[in-house]
């Protein structure tokens, strides 16, 4: 009986979209997070009778008769809608509105992205991520600092207390992705480029489409809780509604087998 494995594959499936919302609501506060969505597609079919076909007193068919297997997991994406900005009047704290990664470099060499912008400073005036990964360009924070401003282009300037006029000493650097759906998450709000996401093009804020950079301010989670939890009782209706699907063919089975002549 088909439908026993049909339903099967529909509770599969919901079991796997409430994974992704128990996730998405697990980082509602996390800085930067962006959301997932699963995606999914029917499955193969039994054409039993091919649309258009030839009756046997010679018409042609209108419909076909054609039986699916139910549904699979095609792809879980992540959502790049804008996260709502969380003053925090940190000077380190920094917000992309608009298009755009931060560049971190890990230990490795290897350059990795985020959009959580909790930037600090190490013990050599380097700033850093909260894992201790040194943004890139590599920016250094003087240690008689008084005041850091980054301005929506990117540009830290410091004041110094000998100095009257502000000092420039770099400019933060973005990267963005044709498709940024396609990176790859790592964890620890690291996201890390593939195949589907192609090469990172960098550029400074505010100029050829990227976003700006508000200083004193974090990037929310773009998580909405009411949107999950009403997608969280649409997911459990359905999984109950394919295992009552499952009881019913259990029943018919049931039913068949006790049949006598």
């Amino acid at each position: 009986m088909r439908a026993l494995f049909t339903a099967a594959t529909g509770m599969e499936a919901q079991q796997i979209r409430i994974d992704a919302i128990a996730n998405n609501l697990a980082n509602v506060t996390t800085n930067g997070f962006k959301r997932s969505r699963a995606d999914f597609q029917d499955l193969f079919y039994d054409t039993l009778q091919a649309p258009g076909a030839t009756s046997a007193n010679g018409a042609n068919l209108p419909a076909g008769i054609q039986i699916g297997h139910g549904t699979r997991l095609a792809s879980m994406s992540s959502v790049y809608s804008q996260g709502d900005p969380t003053n925090t009047a940190r000077d380190l704290d920094v917000a992309i509105t608009g298009q755009g990664f931060f560049q971190i470099q890990r230990p490795g060499g290897e350059t990795v992205y985020t959009r959580d912008g909790a930037f600090q400073v190490d013990r050599d005036g380097t700033m850093v991520n909260s894992q201790g990964f040194a943004l890139v360009p590599n920016i250094q924070i003087p240690t008689d600092a008084v005041q850091i401003t980054i301005l929506p282009d990117g540009t830290v300037s410091v004041l110094t207390g000998d100095d009257t006029e502000p000092t420039d000493v770099g400019q933060i650097e973005l990267a963005r992705f044709v498709n940024p759906a396609g990176l790859r998450a790592l964890g620890n709000n690291l996201l890390a480029p593939s195949e589907a996401s192609g090469d990172p093009e960098t550029g400074v804020a505010e100029e050829a489409g990227f976003g700006s950079v508000t200083q004193g301010f974090l990037e929310s989670s773009n998580v909405n809780v009411a949107e999950e939890l009403v997608q969280m009782i649409l997911a459990q209706r359905a999984f109950e509604v394919n295992s009552r699907v499952i009881q019913a063919s259990d029943e018919m089975l049931s039913t068949a087998s006790q049949l006598q002549r």
